[in-house]
C-alpha cells in the first residue's frame, strides 16, 4: 500500500498532471480563450521589480517588492516582469535604486532564469520591462540578451518607431516562436537590436509614485508629451500600463513599499484603494482594460484573480502560491511540498513523471 505520509503530496501531484494534461488541450497563458486575443487586448498582470526579493536571501531587505522569485511568479501566473538595470564595475547588475541598497545580480543570470522557464513553457507568451537606469546602449542590452540565448524568443515589430495599428494574437507570437516581448525605459530606437523596444513610444502609465490609498489615479503621466491626454494617449496606440503600487516614506526620504496595506491594494474589491476598482476606473478612462497592470508582492491579496476577471478566464496549469509561505520569505524555484525528510517539486511540467517516482518510492509491502 502506499504510505499515508506521502498521501497529500501524492494527490497534489497527481492533481497537478491532470493539470499538465489539461494544458495539453492547448492554452495560451494559461488559457485556451487567450489564443486567438491580439497581445493588447490581454490584461498582463506583472511583477513589479520582478528580482527584487524581501526574504532570507537579501536579509527580508525592505527594498524588496516581492516575497517569490521570477520562476514562481511566472508560475503562479504573473507574465510581466519588471526590472532596473544598473552598471556595476563595467557588469550590467539588477539593482534597486542603487547596487549597495540592494543587488539582485547580473542581468544575464535573470534572463537564463526567464529563458529556461519558457523552454519549459512553450505555450507562454512573457513581457519584460528594463528600467534603464544607467542608460545602457541598445549594443550593450543585446549582447546580454545573446550571452542569456533568449534572443530567439525576442519578439520585433515591423517599425520601432511608433506603435503599431494592431498586435499579433498570443497565438501567432507561440506558432513563430517569438515568445518574448521586451521594453526598456528609455533606449533609442535600434536597427540591429529591432526587438529592445522604448517603453514610451509602445506605453503609457499613469502614475507610479503613490502613498495614500485615496491617490490612486488613471491620469496619464508618462510619457510627457501626452501627460494627462487619456484619449490623445489611447488614440496613439500605445498600450495602457496601470501602476498600482502603494509606497510608505522610509528614513532618509527613501519610499518603500507599503505591506501593511497589501490586504487592500491588491483587493479585488472593498476600501479605497483597491486594485478591482481601480482597473474598473481605468477601464472605463482609456475606453479599454489595461494591457498591463503592475503590483508589489503580487500574491498577496487578489491580484491574479482581479486580473483573470479582466480577462474572463478560468486559468488552467498554473502553479498556485501560498500567501503565508511567501510573506515568510519562501525563496524557491518551485513551490514544494514538505513530507517527512523528502522535498517534492510541484512543477506541473514535471507532473506525470513525478507522480511515477512517488509511486515507486513509496510503495511498501504488508
Amino acid at each position: 500500500m502506499v504510505n499515508r505520509l506521502w498521501l497529500p503530496s501524492l494527490i497534489s501531484l497527481i492533481a497537478c498532471a491532470a493539470l499538465t494534461a489539461q494544458n495539453a488541450l492547448y492554452t495560451c497563458n494559461n488559457s485556451p480563450d487567450l489564443c486567438n486575443r491580439s497581445y493588447s487586448n490581454i490584461t498582463h498582470l506583472g511583477a513589479h521589480n520582478s528580482p527584487f526579493l524581501r526574504d532570507q536571501s537579501t536579509s527580508y531587505s525592505i527594498s524588496g517588492n516581492q516575497y517569490m522569485n521570477t520562476t514562481s511568479q511566472l508560475d503562479a501566473g504573473v507574465r510581466l516582469l519588471t526590472a532596473q538595470v544598473h552598471d556595476n564595475n563595467g557588469t550590467w547588475h539588477l539593482c534597486h535604486t542603487d547596487c549597495s541598497l540592494l543587488d539582485a545580480g547580473t542581468l544575464k543570470t535573470w534572463l537564463v532564469t526567464i529563458k529556461n522557464w519558457l523552454d519549459r513553457n512553450p505555450n507562454d507568451v512573457v513581457t519584460i520591462l528594463l528600467v534603464n537606469y544607467d542608460q545602457a546602449t541598445a549594443s550593450a542590452l543585446d549582447g546580454e540578451f545573446e550571452a542569456a540565448a533568449i534572443k530567439s524568443y525576442a519578439y520585433a515589430p515591423t517599425s520601432t518607431n511608433a506603435a503599431p495599428p494592431s498586435w499579433p494574437t498570443l497565438n501567432d507570437l507561440i506558432s513563430k516562436g517569438k515568445r518574448l516581448v521586451t521594453f526598456v525605459a528609455d533606449l533609442a530606437p535600434s536597427t540591429t537590436a529591432p526587438y529592445l523596444l522604448d517603453e514610451f513610444t509602445f506605453i503609457f502609465e499613469n502614475p507610479y509614485s503613490v502613498t495614500s490609498l485615496s491617490s490612486f489615479s488613471c491620469t496619464v503621466q508618462r510619457p510627457e508629451v501626452i501627460q494627462g491626454q487619456s484619449s490623445v494617449a489611447v488614440q496613439s496606440g500605445r498600450l495602457p500600463l496601470m501602476n498600482h503600487i502603494l509606497d510608505i516614506q522610509g528614513s532618509f526620504n527613501i519610499q518603500i513599499p507599503d505591506v501593511g496595506n497589501l490586504s487592500v491594494t491588491n483587493a479585488v474589491s472593498g476600501p479605497v484603494g483597491n486594485l478591482g476598482d481601480a482597473a474598473a476606473a481605468c477601464m472605463a478612462e482609456y475606453g479599454k482594460a489595461p494591457t498591463f497592470i503592475l503590483v508589489d508582492f503580487f500574491e498577496q491579496g487578489s491580484s491574479i484573480s482581479t486580473v483573470d476577471r479582466l480577462n474572463g478566464i478560468s486559468p488552467v496549469g498554473r502553479i498556485p502560491v501560498s500567501r503565508n509561505a511567501s510573506a515568510q520569505g519562501m525563496n524557491s524555484s518551485e513551490p514544494v511540498a514538505q513530507v517527512g525528510n523528502i522535498s517534492t517539486s510541484l512543477s506541473c511540467s514535471h507532473g506525470l513523471i513525478l507522480v511515477i517516482l512517488a509511486v515507486s518510492v513509496t510503495v511498501v509491502t504488508t
